[in-house]
């Protein structure tokens, strides 16, 4: 099996083999650290992913003699299966990635390395981007000492966390004005995820300028539907004529989120009738 081959076959048409050959090249240190970082993003897949893989990533994440690089990579790619596990609460074991001993484990584990202080960076930021899929509270302050560092890295992987965790309207708004268009980008995230009104005209005008740079508009598009369902049509209709099939594509995606949360609102305005 070669790695670059996986690359142009979908996930779901992988060989049977595959997660054995994933785990095996991300145990392998001789191997080139590249194909490593290749098959440690691979591994994330829920085509493949299972505790065994699990586990095999997160002892690259412990492992003080790998690379930095690699560590990172192997935590991120654990946080879709936190995140799934976290929502999906283990009401169906044939559908989960993962069973919810090795969830915990993982959980346990990135808190743990997180409160490591002699951690490199890039690593301890990695581990926090991949912990916050399943919120716990000890985040909070986590995400809170990372949004107020001098660091913009921090700042950024701070950002990217508030979509997850929640508590951070007034940081999600602040960073809406920022200059780094890399945290304006995860604030547009965030403040869709949490619903952050204050956050409309802004995200609005974003979404529906043809000048707003494309990830952060496909970004916005999402956002609108979100934070006003009710009035998101009209941000978004003009798009399907956009000419651009990401555009129509997104706007039809947002379109269809905003009818069912309109539709759940109206049903919650009728209970409380």
């Amino acid at each position: 099996m070669d790695l670059r081959e996986l690359e142009n076959i979908p996930p779901w048409e992988w060989p049977e083999d595959t997660e054995i050959f994933l785990r095996n090249m991300l145990s392998n240190k001789r191997e080139q650290v590249a194909d490593r970082l290749l098959a440690a993003e691979f591994s994330g897949e829920f085509a493949v992913l299972c505790d065994e893989l699990a586990e095999t990533l997160l002892s690259v994440v412990e492992d003080g003699d790998e690379p930095e690089e690699l560590r990172s990579r192997a935590a991120i790619s654990l946080g879709p299966a936190l995140d799934y596990c976290d929502t999906m609460e283990f009401e169906d074991a044939e559908e989960d990635p993962i069973s919810e001993q090795v969830f915990s484990k993982i959980q346990d584990s990135l808190r743990k390395l997180y409160e490591q202080p002699a951690l490199p960076p890039p690593v301890r930021r990695s581990v926090l981007e991949a912990a916050v899929r399943a919120p716990q509270d000890w985040q909070k302050k986590a995400v809170r000492a990372a949004y107020y560092s001098d660091d913009r890295d921090w700042r950024l992987s701070a950002v990217f966390c508030m979509r997850f965790v929640s508590g951070f309207e007034k940081e999600i708004t602040e960073s809406l004005q920022s200059n780094d268009a890399d945290i304006h980008y995860q604030a547009v995230h965030a403040a869709g995820a949490w619903q952050v009104d204050r956050a409309w005209k802004h995200i609005a005008k974003l979404a529906a300028d043809d000048h707003t740079e494309k990830a952060l508009r496909l970004a916005a598009i999402e956002a609108v539907a979100g934070i006003r369902p009710r009035e998101a049509a009209a941000i978004l209709n003009p798009l399907l004529d956009s000419g651009d099939d990401d555009l129509v594509d997104a706007a039809y995606e947002a379109l269809s989120y905003a009818e069912a949360a309109a539709s759940l609102d109206e049903l919650d305005e009728e209970d409380d009738w």
